[in-house]
């Protein structure tokens, strides 16, 4: 009838009405990622390495806020300022949280898996360099039960050689040869894309507990002490300049002790045996006492 409208009793549209109001909607989360569910995301840790702009710091904090990992880490920030990028839209938790290290070395300690990213270029490599896809998979399979530690190195330089020595093995984005090199923030971004994307993937521990960065680099030192001893290697000169040309042994040393793929308790057998060793030394080169 025209001027009439159709009235129903409030309490049938409060019943047809509840399972709306009392039900929240949920709107497509995209910044989500099925991986931030799972354990293997908390078990990265993503570490910058003398990072000089903090709008880049920023975008890489971003982009691991867009993949739910949330481990940042960085070494001897070229600007100190860089909790306050602008750039970390989002992100700020991540860049709050984020850890500071003087050396790469305390940055990677507690981690048994170290990566490094690198454009190759014209620079010759001690590494097994591996596709991102490729590595991925590795990278999924280490981190269902190990830490790992992902190494991105400067704007201006990439990862020296002596961050390489603390990383197993390295990856690197099939960029085209004319123009390899990434922004920072972006390729931070593009290597989560790779880890995230599947996140179905099978992955199951490895049956040993690998050896943590802190055991390698014990052992690293230990082993050079027993070659200075020795006279394999030159004791550690005073300049700066001797000091630099000594650092490709060092340096050797690390990278071989990671080839090794030591357990974590055999890690500890080894350091126990060197150990012992220097002590029967110790005791042989002493002085006998006199009656």
């Amino acid at each position: 009838m025209e001027g009439s409208s159709l009235r129903l009793p409030f309490p049938y549209l409060l019943s047809s009405l509840s399972p709306y109001l009392l039900t929240p909607y949920f709107f497509p989360a995209v910044n989500s990622s099925p991986l931030s569910l799972h354990a293997e995301s908390d078990r990265l840790r993503v570490v910058l390495v003398a990072p000089r702009n903090p709008l880049n710091i920023g975008a890489a904090a971003r982009a691991m806020s867009n993949f739910g990992f949330f481990h940042l880490r960085v070494v001897n920030p070229y600007e100190l300022a860089f909790r306050e990028a602008r750039s970390a839209v989002g992100a700020e938790p991540v860049l709050a949280q984020a850890e500071e290290f003087k050396t790469v070395t305390e940055a990677v300690e507690d981690c048994t898996l170290g990566v490094g990213t690198t454009a190759v270029g014209l620079r010759q490599l001690q590494h097994p360099v591996r596709r991102l896809d490729q590595a991925a998979r590795l990278l999924r399979k280490h981190l269902a039960g190990n830490r790992v530690a992902l190494l991105f190195g400067s704007e201006k330089r990439g990862l020296s050689n002596e961050d390489l020595s603390y990383c197993h093995w390295l990856l690197r984005i099939p960029t085209r040869e004319e123009h390899r090199s990434m922004n920072l923030g972006q390729a931070v971004a593009v290597c989560l894309y790779e880890l995230a994307r599947d996140p179905q993937a099978p992955s199951k521990p490895e049956k040993r507990l690998p050896a943590t960065a802190a055991d390698l680099e014990r052992l690293t030192l230990l082993l050079l002490d027993a070659l200075r001893s020795s006279g394999y290697v030159k004791p550690a000169p005073g300049s700066s300049q001797k000091r630099r040309s000594a650092a490709p042994t060092e340096e050797k040393i690390r990278r071989l002790v990671r080839r090794f793929r030591l357990s974590a308790a055999d890690a500890d057998l080894t350091l126990g045996i060197l150990r012992q060793i220097f002590w029967k030394l110790a005791c042989t080169k002493a002085p006998a006492a006199k009656d």
